[in-house]
């Protein structure tokens, strides 16, 4: 039992950079490793050749939706007539996301569509925006492992970015700020990085691109609003003399995204998000070179972020994100989520189990995006929070609409059973993939009260209802909260 044991957890090497780019380490993705010769040879054909990766079960899911796919047009009429308001839309767009983290067999692709849609950040909350937003988010995906400039470009011009950022209704009479504000501060260059003038002149260079609300919804350009001549943001400088700002908008945002600034704050936020809160100005500065040296392609960059001292040196010291502790422990617990039939249902339910622990898909207020650093989601509540959704998943109870539980009989074996500390092994190496340690043997028996040496039958208390505790007392350790 013990080298059965050991062939099915992968090498320490390959179970960092597994667990860091995916929502979970399951058996089934450990699979998905081994098969592929290994970590790094499974990391490189989810970034090169993702649409390789059969994922039918994940591209089904959309179904279980079907509003996602209504027309902006079609989802502003139904909430008009009160037939289903946009919030309700927006819930059902995070509960996708959530289900489709669980489901996916291209989790770096999906890690990725989540980064890029934290930092080119439009909230799911909010009239008007709400009607683009799913098409939004596919706008995101679709570019997600390509190049950061073709990226920008097709975000800042999307209706739903227009409309959350009042570029929309932005005119060369009254130029409004927001769009060119937050396309420098937050998208590119960094704060700091600009004076008010260059705001004035981003704004200047984005008006034009309007979105006809409240009626139809559809995106269009009207010269007749676009800002006229001279226009210089820092280094950048174009004549702007058409009436038609198609041209100054795309050699602007072609120059924003191979700046030098923003192939600082692009590579040093990846590595706040895939190494630590703190990354070495030395990797943030290779990286940085990468993005530049390679036109904006994110994919070398992720491949030498990988590659680094620096990330191997980081196993086990970032933090799962709210979102990512919930998606973790269904996948952890081999949860069967089904097609919802009603609001109870698991598939709907789990974006309150997010919520609950501080915050569900891209629900973030601010235009900055939900932060991907550890600091901001270590807190006592936090923890709490986080108990109470792993005890009511460990033991069944809530949600249990259209969900199938494993039983305490699918790890305790028939007959004689199994000693308690064999069993504790074998729930952390599949539940964490890795042996139990000491401190975690020491801290299930204190949950469960059983000794080491015990014997667990079927029949055995443990097994007929103290087995949430023990299953708990696993999803609450550290090695359940880091990646």
């Amino acid at each position: 039992m013990g080298k059965e044991r050991e062939q099915q957890l992968l090498p320490g090497r390959d179970r960092h950079l597994a667990t860091r780019f995916s929502y979970g380490l399951t058996p089934e993705l450990a699979r998905d490793v081994r098969r592929a010769g290994g970590a790094e040879a499974w990391f490189e054909k989810q970034i090169t050749k993702p649409h390789k990766v059969a994922d039918g079960a994940a591209e089904r899911l959309r179904g279980w939706w079907p509003d996602l796919d209504r027309s902006p047009a079609d989802l502003w009429q139904r909430q008009v007539q009160e037939v289903r308001g946009g919030w309700e839309v927006m819930a059902d767009y995070g509960r996708w996301l959530l289900v489709r983290r669980m489901t996916t067999r291209r989790q770096v692709h999906e890690k990725m569509t989540e980064f890029w849609e934290a930092l080119l950040h439009v909230p799911v909350s909010g009239d008007g925006q709400f009607t683009w937003r799913a098409d939004y988010g596919d706008t995101i995906r679709k570019h997600a492992l390509g190049r950061f400039d073709e990226l920008l470009q097709a975000t800042t011009t999307h209706p739903a970015m227009l409309i959350f950022l009042s570029g929309a209704t932005s005119t060369k009479r009254a130029p409004n700020e927001n769009l060119g504000r937050e396309l420098l501060e937050i998208h590119t260059l960094g704060a700091g990085r600009y004076t008010e003038d260059d705001v004035k002149a981003s704004a200047r260079i984005l008006t034009g691109w309007r979105v006809d609300l409240w009626k139809t919804w559809q995106l269009s350009y009207e010269p007749e609003d676009h800002w006229t001549g001279h226009v210089r943001v820092r280094d950048f400088s174009h004549a702007n003399s058409s009436a038609d700002g198609r041209e100054v908008t795309r050699d602007y945002l072609h120059h924003l995204a191979h700046h030098p600034l923003t192939a600082r704050r692009i590579c040093e936020r990846l590595a706040t998000k895939f190494v630590r809160d703190d990354p070495p100005e030395a990797l943030v500065r290779r990286l940085a070179r990468t993005y530049l040296k390679n036109d904006t392609a994110i994919v070398p960059v992720l491949r030498e972020l990988v590659a680094s001292k620096e990330f191997k040196a980081s196993a086990g010291r970032k933090l799962r994100d709210p979102s990512e502790d919930v998606v973790a422990t269904y996948r952890a617990l081999g949860i069967d989520v089904r097609r919802p039939a009603s609001s109870a249902s698991a598939a709907n339910a789990v974006l309150w189990q997010a919520e609950a622990i501080g915050l569900s898909p891209h629900a973030w207020p601010r235009p900055d995006g939900s932060p991907v650093d550890d600091a901001t989601w270590i807190s006592p509540a936090r923890m709490l929070a986080s108990f109470e959704v792993h005890w009511s998943l460990a033991g069944g109870w809530w949600p249990d609409d259209d969900v199938r539980y494993r039983k305490p009989t699918r790890w305790v074996p028939p007959g004689k059973g199994v000693r308690f500390r064999d069993l504790v092994d074998d729930l952390s190496r599949e539940l964490l993939h890795k042996p139990a340690s000491k401190r975690l043997l020491e801290t299930a028996t204190r949950a469960t009260g059983c000794r080491g040496k015990e014997r667990i039958t079927r029949d055995h208390e443990l097994a007929e209802w103290k087995f949430p505790r023990l299953l708990a007392a696993i999803l609450d350790s550290p090695d359940h909260y880091s990646c």
